[in-house]
């Protein structure tokens, strides 16, 4: 009776490829649940699988979900907890193939279905994809997964779905919901979004982590009810916390105005009401859906050539003329014709005055070099650097020997018609079941940008005082492709009066100067205090290209936070202020 009031409970254990191996036996023994998702996938993880098979066609997925089920099948089958996993990755039939004479081997009646239709490679030519890919999948929607649920599977394993889909699905399975339910399948795809990091959810990475005891953070769980509604919690007695904090921060996370497009629905997140319920608890409501497009997210994944890269150690003093020294000699070491298509030269002073330790005392000079041809960052590269060694700047040394090039990969989106994907439920008992797409679609929003924003009543003139900026807000960043995504949140009515008037985007291009150059565009969310930005091209190529220092932009929030301007000492005064 308890399980039904919590409505349907599914619990994450997982937000990419390499989280906490223990985390699912974690959740299937910290307390009751329906359904137990599992995220293994993202834009680098398809590259990373999308080699696996080059290597062997029987590979392509996540193995260490195998390994999970080993250890755990038996344990989700006693419990009646049914498993939705995106492992699959580019070889779903493969996996659930696994499974099935894994639960055979171990004596356990587990059902296993997959989800297929989402891999374009075979069908590039026919769809208009460019020529020299690795992989090509479509970011399926949630209904193959309900299908899979209602055809008797205990574990479902997918391929490339959209990561919200994981959660959608059950929900679909368990209230009857059909495509027409837009603000339930809003509000379930919301739920989804929250959960799907696991962790970042329950306090890590999170702005304000001193708060509370983050060593090891439980993973969330969100209890689904019929109207798309949810509660945001986590089993009890583990660490970290729930907190609208928390889930601000992740439902800012990789996403960028109000408009979140899926293939399910298009769910409004200028809509989401936050509200707490006690202690690690905080209800999601009110989220409202409108039709999702009519095309269907492609994730493209190519090499774009090979990569090297160099760090000298410059210690004590002239550090400027030091790096200028190196450059002038590294230039000049290259033979004719030896010069990479891309050197990328980052001066970073970490060095401080009169340090007590060498290491203190020394800046970094990285030079990141790139091109097509592997032999113009292998070993002329490296000549150039360490020929120098005794010709250099005092005190020259490398953090490592140099090493041969490697070969780096390009993410790039593309979209299809939805009608030209083949959106397929395998179940159990090998019955292929077509999944049509959304019957009713509409044109993204990209209009959005240009309306009128929401602005509250601007917060009145007072005193102020230089402070960094984090003592007063929030932040989460996230990378989308060579996109940058920068989410920031105020954490009362005060602080959100100022930050809407103050972080614009000329604010944001001084506080953050390698956005200067970039387009920026900013979406206010009031109902969540938040402003949130999409940089364009700041990661270059995307994750894979290793185009900068943080390459999945992860810490932008956090840099943004430490710098400093002048804030209202009514917000530095005020309970919600960090110390």
């Amino acid at each position: 009776m308890e399980r039904e009031r919590a409505g349907l409970r599914i619990g994450n254990a997982s937000g990419f490829y390499g989280d906490r191996f223990a985390a699912v036996r974690e959740m299937l023994t910290g307390g009751p649940l329906d359904v137990l998702t599992g995220d293994y996938l993202a834009e680098l993880t398809m590259l990373i699988l999308a080699r696996d098979r080059l290597k062997d066609p029987s590979l392509g997925y996540a193995r260490t979900f195998l390994r999970q089920m080993e250890e755990c099948l038996g344990l989700a089958h006693e419990r009646g907890v049914r498993i939705v996993v995106n492992a699959g990755g580019l070889n779903p039939a493969r996996l659930a193939d696994e499974l099935r004479q894994l639960a055979d081997r171990l004596g356990i009646g587990a059902a296993v279905a997959h989800v297929e239709g989402d891999d374009l490679l075979p069908r590039r030519a026919e769809l208009g994809l460019p020529e020299g890919l690795l992989a090509a999948n479509a970011y399926l929607g949630a209904f193959g997964i309900a299908a899979c649920l209602d055809g008797g599977a205990d574990v479902v394993v997918t391929g490339r779905v959209t990561d919200a889909a994981l959660v959608a699905g059950p929900g679909i399975a368990r209230f009857g919901w059909t495509p027409a339910d837009l603000d339930a399948l809003a509000g379930a795809v919301v739920a989804g979004h929250v959960l799907e990091c696991g962790a970042q959810a329950t306090g890590g990475n999170y702005a304000f982590f001193r708060e509370h005891d983050v060593t090891r953070p439980g993973f969330p769980i969100a209890e689904l009810h019929p109207d798309g509604s949810s509660v945001i919690t986590k089993h009890p007695g583990t660490g970290g916390a729930v907190t609208t904090g928390t889930v601000t921060a992740q439902l800012l996370y990789e996403t960028s105005g109000a408009h979140y497009l899926g293939p399910d629905v298009t769910a409004r997140l200028d809509t989401v009401r936050l509200t707490p319920e006690g202690p690690d608890r905080v209800r999601i409501d009110g989220v409202r859906g409108e039709a999702p497009p009519a095309t269907l997210k492609v994730g493209l994944n190519r090499l774009g050539g090979h990569r090297n890269e160099l760090a000298f150690v410059l210690t004590g003093l002239d550090i400027e003329a030091k790096a200028a020294l190196v450059r002038r000699q590294f230039e000049a070491a290259l033979p004719p014709g030896a010069r990479p298509a891309e050197l990328r030269w980052t001066l970073a002073r970490t060095d401080h005055p009169d340090a007590d330790t060498e290491e203190a005392a020394s800046a970094y000079l990285r030079l990141t070099a790139r091109d097509r041809d592997p032999a113009k960052v292998g070993r002329e590269l490296g000549k150039a650097a360490v020929e120098s060694g005794l010709a250099g700047y005092p005190g020259f040394h490398l953090t490592a020997p140099p090493g041969p090039g490697a070969p780096y990969g390009v993410f790039t989106a593309a979209y299809v018609d939805a009608k030209a994907v083949e959106h397929t439920a395998v179940l159990p008992d090998g019955r292929r079941i077509a999944v049509p797409p959304a019957p009713v679609t509409s044109e993204p929003a990209h209009a959005e940008q240009r309306l009128p924003e929401p602005l509250p009543e601007p917060l009145p003139a007072g005193p102020t005082r230089r402070a960094p900026f984090g003592l007063v807000v929030g932040a989460r960043s996230g990378d989308k492709g060579g996109d940058a995504n920068l989410g920031v949140w105020a954490r009362g009515e005060d602080g959100w009066r100022w930050l809407a008037h103050t972080l614009t985007v000329h604010r944001l291009r001084e506080l953050l100067p390698e956005t200067a150059e970039l387009p920026v565009v900013r979406h206010l969310l009031p109902n969540l205090r938040a402003v949130n930005f999409t940089v364009t091209g700041l990661l270059g190529e995307g994750v894979a290209a290793q185009h900068r220092f943080d390459p999945q932009a992860k810490a932008l929030g956090e840099w943004l936070r430490s710098r400093h301007l002048d804030i209202p000492t009514r917000l530095l005064d005020s309970p919600e202020a960090t110390q």
